[in-house]
Formats: structure tokens, C-alpha cells, sequence
């Protein structure tokens, strides 16, 4: 099953925490340093909070879904392909904490849409010391969702 993902840029994770865990009526899935999810059954949503500055762009980062396979992600790419949309993918890139593989498209109005598979938690060590920043604007092969800072 598909769930949606809504990533938000925030200007204070252990508030946005704090809010989201009431809220939702539940604990996050992940927290990192500058970083959060919730991963909830019903409705079936992935919310991801990322620790931003505010820099006048607004707090929606991005939008997508979350599917169970790399074949779900390809039938996706291969749908938006067709229909003449234009795509971007990325295969097992590590981002928000996680390695992925995932499709990126862009609606008229500049939302950056993806769906994307899980494929593994990237280990904490990984990141000890540091933490990631979700980067605004559609992806392309010349970008990255996440920087580090």
C-alpha cells in the first residue's frame, strides 16, 4: 500500500516534536539530528519534518508517496514518462536518513513530487556529529535532496 509524504521544513525540531507526537497522537518513527518522521498505519502517511531556517520560501518542502518495492518506483517513472512528464531518478541515494530509490517530478505551480521506496535505515554512525538539511527546489542530476551541515 501507497502512503503520502509530506516533508516540512521547520525552524525548531524538538517543538515540531513535541507538537507532531500530540497531535498525531503518537511517538516519531526516526528522530535525527535535524530531523524527523512519523510513519502512521491510518491514515497511511509519512510525515517528515526537517530543521530549516526561515528563509521566506514557506515550510512545505516537498510532497510524494511512499510505495513498497523498486518496481513500484520504475512503474511510476515509466507512467509519468508516457503521459510526457518530465522526471528525475535517483537509485539507492541516501537521503533523510535513509537509502532510497525514487522518482522526482514538478507540477506547473513548482511542487516537487516524489515516490520513493525505503530500502534500508542509514546507520546513525553514519551521521554522528552532523546533521542534514533538506535542500529547496525540484531535483535534478546536478542536485540533492539533503546537505550536510
Amino acid at each position: 500500500m501507497a502512503k503520502v509524504h509530506i516533508s516540512l521544513r521547520v525552524k525548531d525540531i524538538d517543538a515540531s516534536v513535541k507538537f507532531y507526537s500530540a497531535f498525531l497522537g503518537c511517538a516519531p518513527h526516526k528522530v535525527r539530528p535535524g530531523y524527523a518522521n512519523f510513519d502512521l498505519v491510518e491514515p497511511p502517511l509519512k510525515l517528515a519534518l526537517n530543521e530549516s531556517p526561515c528563509d521566506g520560501t514557506g515550510s512545505l518542502d516537498h510532497l510524494g508517496f511512499v510505495v513498497e518495492s523498486r518496481e513500484a518506483v520504475q512503474s511510476a517513472r515509466e507512467r509519468m514518462v508516457a503521459a510526457g512528464l518530465t522526471t528525475f531518478s535517483e537509485e539507492e541515494v541516501t537521503c533523510c536518513y535513509a537509502t532510497q530509490d525514487k522518482v522526482w517530478v514538478t507540477d506547473p505551480d513548482g511542487h516537487s513530487w516524489e515516490v520513493y521506496v525505503l530500502l534500508d535505515d542509514a546507520p546513525e554512525a553514519l551521521f554522528e556529529g552532523r546533521k542534514m538539511t533538506m535542500l529547496p527546489g525540484f531535483r535534478t542530476a546536478d542536485s540533492k535532496c539533503c546537505k550536510e551541515c
